[in-house]
């Protein structure tokens, strides 16, 4: 199942995407620079008020969101190309790759089986041709142990038909630089890389592929 968030949301919310990023990305930063990174991005009151945005939504996913085999889409991705994110609550999009686990490995148990988030909203990426009116995916996770299955394309899709309810619009991602499967995933779905920016988690700065969809007629 998935279904969009609402404020009443945002203590178990905090609770995912704090777990999530510490899966994808911990190993990555000194403890210092993570936690700082945490609070400011993920506390359960900067969530709430995020959701309570009209301009910006988030889905939540539930565990069995998706059977069967990975979408085509999925395919050649491996899990960590299915996760992202990794800024400060401004913009948050970045992909780097997840730490290496086995396959075997026990997934992250949440209460109703929350496994994984998106969120979309105005784009906000520091580049130069970024518009009023502009949207942008800033945030995919997808605890670890249930990545793959075609969900990470179910929660990309979704945020993507809601940015553009209102007609095509130009659409906007970031991406690690280091991720390139992540950028194989995104590419399939039309966006291009036409920029870069150092993404800060603590006084860690990290290279931020931009990348681009042009509205679609």
């Amino acid at each position: 199942m998935i279904r969009r968030a609402t404020p009443a949301d945002a203590d178990a919310l905090s609770v995912l995407a704090r777990e999530c990023f510490t899966q994808t990305f911990g190993h990555l930063y000194a403890p210092g620079d993570l936690t700082v990174f945490l609070d400011q991005a993920y506390s359960p009151a900067v969530l709430r008020s995020e959701l309570q945005e009209p301009q910006r939504a988030t889905w939540l996913l539930f565990e069995d969101a998706v059977d069967g085999s990975p979408s085509p889409d999925e395919a050649s991705c491996t899990p960590s190309d299915l996760v992202s994110s990794t800024s400060p609550t401004v913009h948050i999009p970045g992909k780097h790759p997840s730490a290496p686990y086995s396959a075997e490995e026990a997934p992250a148990s949440f209460p109703d089986g929350l496994i994984g988030y998106v969120t979309a909203c105005p784009a906000h990426l520091p580049h130069p041709d970024v518009a009023p009116g502009d949207g942008e995916v800033q945030r995919l996770y997808i605890l670890r142990g249930y990545q793959g299955g075609g969900r990470g394309t179910l929660l990309l899709r979704t945020a993507l038909e809601w940015l553009e309810r209102d007609g095509p619009r130009t659409l906007w991602i970031g991406v690690w630089s280091e991720n390139y499967g992540a950028q194989r995933f995104y590419a399939r779905h039309g966006f291009e890389i036409v920029g870069e920016y150092s993404f800060m988690v603590g006084d860690h700065a990290d290279r931020e592929f931009i990348t681009r969809r042009p509205a679609r007629a």
